[in-house]
């Protein structure tokens, strides 16, 4: 790497660390990679003092761990490895989105957890999953995005084990993300945010779609963890379909 790198490693708990924040390493990426390979469910790698090049050097590492989030923000470098249950929430979420966008007919391109980034503003994230809905059209059949000349995502969704993800609202608000849904895995909240200026502010209901609350998208995740995901899904396909009958749309 260009020069020495500041290290820690931060677990999703409070106040605990496994390695000092200030502690001084000069290490090759292949050695970070060994210490990612082995970086326990649940916990953040933070690397100090990273240049542009390097991060970028640090994604194509990482390309065959699509699993791990890489943050980058101005020279910090953030490498969580999320929980299982991580994965389990994302993938009913993404399945709930996939249930409105068939039952409102509306073109939504999902793009997963794909990396976004900008060079010219030194920052760069990964959501748990990503959405084009109102530029859906823009970028059917590209294989790479690139924000200098393509829009951001119109949405994104987080899932919070330990608020980690609020630290990266000023990443997505500098990309101009417009949206991004945030489910509270402690507090089994769901909350959703809309780009207003500079900063994101919580909204009542998703821009996108206006027939979901986030309180209602939090029922339905806490009955996939009772009653499993293809009872929960089959319990919100009904409740779209009463929904559609009274015509209740709010």
């Amino acid at each position: 790497m260009s020069k020495p790198c500041r290290t820690s490693l931060r677990t999703g708990f409070p106040g605990k660390r496994l390695w000092p924040d200030n502690s001084d390493m000069s290490t090759s990426i292949t050695d970070y990679r060994q210490a990612i390979d082995h970086l326990p469910e649940g916990t953040t790698l933070v690397v100090h003092d990273v240049s542009w090049e390097d991060y970028e050097r640090f994604l194509e590492e990482l390309a065959d761990r699509p699993a791990v989030r890489v943050t980058y923000d101005q020279g910090r470098l953030e490498i969580m490895s999320p929980r299982p249950e991580h994965e389990k929430y994302k993938c009913f979420i993404e399945r709930i989105i996939i249930a409105l966008a068939d039952h409102l007919d509306l073109n939504v391109e999902p793009v997963g957890s794909a990396t976004w980034r900008k060079k010219q503003e030194a920052r760069g994230a990964e959501a748990d999953t990503s959405y084009y809905i109102a530029n859906a059209d823009r970028i059917i059949g590209k294989r790479d995005i690139d924000l200098s000349i393509d829009p951001p995502p119109d949405m994104l969704v987080e899932i919070d084990a330990t608020n980690e993800s609020l630290s990266k609202f000023g990443i997505y608000s500098t990309l101009g993300v417009p949206e991004i849904w945030r489910y509270d895995v402690r507090h089994n909240q769901v909350h959703i945010y809309e780009l207003r200026g500079n900063k994101y502010a919580e909204i009542p209901v998703s821009r996108f779609f206006p027939i979901l609350t986030p309180k209602a998208l939090a029922d339905f995740i806490e009955q996939s963890k009772t009653r499993g995901q293809k009872a929960a899904m089959a319990a919100f396909r009904s409740w779209l379909e009463k929904r559609h009958k009274r015509g209740r749309v709010r």
